[in-house]
C-alpha cells in the first residue's frame, strides 16, 4: 500500500521539509576546509532541534548520526566524524527531520573550495538527473516514468560532459510520508511505463546518485558507509516531492527558490 496524504497532510509535510532545507543551507555555509563532518553533524542536529523537529537519521536502525556526510568516494550513508575537510573535497550532505510525526528528506553536494572540473561536472549531472525525475511526477504517470527520466538524463549528461558517469542502481528513492522510508522503492533507471500509477497525494524521495568512473558499490565494514568500487568520485542529490493535479510539488525545496 502507498500512502496517500490530504492536502493539509502535504502542507504538514512541507513544514518538515523547510527545516531540511534551512538545514542543509547551514550545514552547506559551514562546509570549509578545516571543518570536520562531526561539527556539521552537531550543527545539523542543532538546527533540526531549534525547529521544533528531530533527526530522521539518529538512531534509524543504530544510525549515530543527524546526518549522513559522504565524502569524495563515498556515494552515501557516511557517518560523520573526525574527518576534516580538505580544499577540493567533494561532499554530499543527507538530511531528515521529523515535525509532528511527518517526515522530510533531502540531499545536496557540496563543493568544498576549488573542486576539479570534473567533479563540478559530476554534481551538476546528478542535480540535473534529480530535476528530470521531479518533472516526471505527474498524476497518471507510472513510478517508473521516474526511473526512466532520471536515467535519460544522466545518458545526456555523458555525451555531453564528456564524462563516464556511473549510475548507482542498488540505491533509489521510496516513499515518504510518517515513515522516512515506506513503499514504493524508486529504482533511479529502469523502462518507462511500469510500476504503480502515481495519485495525487503520494509522495516520493527522488535520489539520484551517480559516480565518476563505475557504478559498483562497496559497503564499509562500519556496516553503512557506501563507496564506489573504483574509488572514483560520486554525488547525491535527493528532494522529497508531492503528487498533485498540478504536477509535482517539491517539499524540500527552500522558501525562496527550488534548487
Amino acid at each position: 500500500m502507498i500512502e496517500i496524504k490530504t492536502r493539509t497532510e502535504l502542507e504538514a509535510m512541507r513544514a518538515a521539509g523547510l527545516v531540511v532545507a534551512r538545514t542543509l543551507a547551514a550545514v552547506t555555509k559551514a562546509a570549509q576546509p578545516g571543518v570536520t563532518t562531526a561539527e556539521l553533524d552537531e550543527l545539523a542536529e542543532q538546527t533540526i532541534r531549534d525547529a521544533g523537529a528531530a533527526p530522521s537519521f539518529k538512531g534509524y536502525h543504530g544510525f549515530p548520526a543527524s546526518i549522513c556526510a559522504s565524502v569524495n568516494e563515498q556515494i552515501v550513508h557516511g557517518i560523520p566524524g573526525p574527518q576534516t575537510l580538505a580544499e577540493g573535497d567533494l561532499l554530499s550532505i543527507d538530511c531528515g527531520a521529523i515535525l509532528d510525526g511527518w517526515h522530510g528528506d533531502s540531499a545536496v553536494t557540496i563543493q568544498v573550495g576549488d573542486v576539479p572540473v570534473g567533479d563540478r561536472s559530476l554534481s551538476a549531472a546528478t542535480r540535473a538527473a534529480m530535476w528530470a525525475g521531479i518533472e516526471a511526477v505527474e498524476a497518471g504517470a507510472h513510478l517508473t516514468d521516474i526511473s526512466h527520466a532520471i536515467e535519460t538524463a544522466a545518458e545526456r549528461a555523458r555525451q555531453a560532459d564528456g564524462f563516464d558517469y556511473g549510475l548507482v542502481a542498488e540505491y533509489g528513492g521510496h516513499g515518504i510520508g510518517r515513515q522516512m522510508h515506506m513503499e514504493p522503492f524508486l529504482p533511479n533507471l529502469g523502462k518507462p511505463g511500469k510500476g504503480p500509477v502515481l495519485r495525487p497525494g503520494m509522495a516520493l524521495a527522488i535520489e539520484p546518485m551517480l559516480t565518476g568512473g563505475s557504478a559498483e558499490t562497496v559497503e564499509l565494514d562500519d556496516g553503512w558507509t557506501v563507496i564506489t568500487a573504483d574509488g572514483s568520485r560520486a554525488a547525491h542529490w535527493e528532494h522529497t516531492v508531492a503528487v498533485t493535479d498540478d504536477g509535482p510539488w517539491v517539499l524540500t525545496a527552500p522558501e525562496d527558490a527550488s534548487s
